[in-house]
């Protein structure tokens, strides 16, 4: 997955803390969020671009169109931080023939029919599978709020 640099699970998507510490401590020249619902929707594209830092490129894009470029290396020499909402998504990824090797979930909001794992964290039973189904195909799934905080592998919350 040339210039993929990380993968963030964040039902925020773009936020300040993505904008602000993620982009920058990666020094990342485009923020891709791969989500089917929100690429249709024009006014949430719109509001997410206007989160994102000056300077930095953004795509939002559907899975197959994300999938597509991926593979078309259309993102060779560049520094892409990837953001989606939910760890399914990134199983979509695999199953859909990309090299995901590493994974990290730093936000998924309590809600209803979820446990927390960690603060930030609560799965729902489809997110827990999908997280096992990772962890299963060798992917290292991470909890990570911030770049400054050591990347602790999710099986010790599990």
């Amino acid at each position: 997955m040339e210039g993929i640099v990380h993968i963030r699970v964040d039902d925020r998507l773009i936020h300040g803390q993505v904008a602000t510490r993620w982009a920058t401590g990666l020094k990342v020249n485009r923020i891709m969020v791969i989500d089917d619902k929100v690429a249709a929707n024009e006014l949430e594209k719109s509001v997410l671009r206007m989160a994102a830092p000056s300077g930095v490129n953004t795509s939002i894009l559907d899975v197959e169109k994300a999938v597509n470029n991926i593979k078309n290396g259309n993102y060779q020499g560049q520094r892409v931080l990837v953001v989606i909402k939910t760890p399914e998504v990134a199983v979509q990824l695999l199953k859909a023939g990309l090299n995901v090797k590493q994974v990290n979930i730093g936000n998924l909001s309590n809600r209803p029919n979820t446990v927390q794992i960690k603060k930030s964290v609560s799965l729902s039973e489809s997110e827990r599978k999908a997280v096992d189904f990772l962890i299963e195909k060798g992917v290292e799934v991470t909890a990570q709020m911030v770049p400054d905080d050591p990347a602790a592998n999710i099986i010790s919350y599990l």
